[in-house]
């Protein structure tokens, strides 16, 4: 037997997600990111996944220019959130997450984890399972489509 549901198309499913993504934002304004802005919450998100990286590096991972960025690193290292290190050629200068920025961000997902809870609790179990399973599989086709990218970028550079 064949179910009289049509299936969704990526335009749909695309649209529904953007206005999901809009109300996390919502939902998780609610959790201050205080002391940081989101751009300076952006550098550290990167600096998580990127331990030791330079300054250009981070610019064009962010698409922004060696000074703006400078200056952002600037502000994080002042709170104590971004270490900065010689690098081996001693020219250069890594970027760190310090510990209290790692601390910072453990911190923030509690609490982004909390406000999505109270939404998640009133929901049906069955759709939460589905929308489980559905994250599940985006978050899995997205972060290989990133390493495809990311791969591709390296080999062109």
């Amino acid at each position: 037997m064949t179910s009289s549901t049509p299936r969704p198309r990526p335009p749909e499913v695309a649209r529904v997600t953007s206005q999901a993504a809009e109300l996390l934002e919502v939902l998780w304004g609610r959790a201050s990111t205080a002391p940081v802005s989101p751009s300076q919450l952006r550098v550290l998100f990167i600096l998580e996944h990127n331990e030791g990286i330079n300054l250009r590096t981070l610019a064009d991972a962010l698409g922004s220019t060696p000074p703006s960025t400078s200056r952002l690193c600037d502000r994080l290292q002042a709170v104590g959130f971004v270490e900065r290190r010689a690098a081996a050629s001693r020219r250069e200068l890594q970027l760190h997450l310090s510990r209290r920025g790692e601390s910072f961000l453990v911190g923030l997902r509690s609490r982004r984890e909390t406000a999505l809870q109270s939404v998640l609790e009133q929901m049906p179990a069955a759709q939460r399972s589905a929308l489980l399973r559905g994250l599940e599989g985006f978050c899995a086709t997205a972060a290989a489509q990133i390493h495809d990218d990311d791969t591709f970028d390296a080999r062109t550079a």
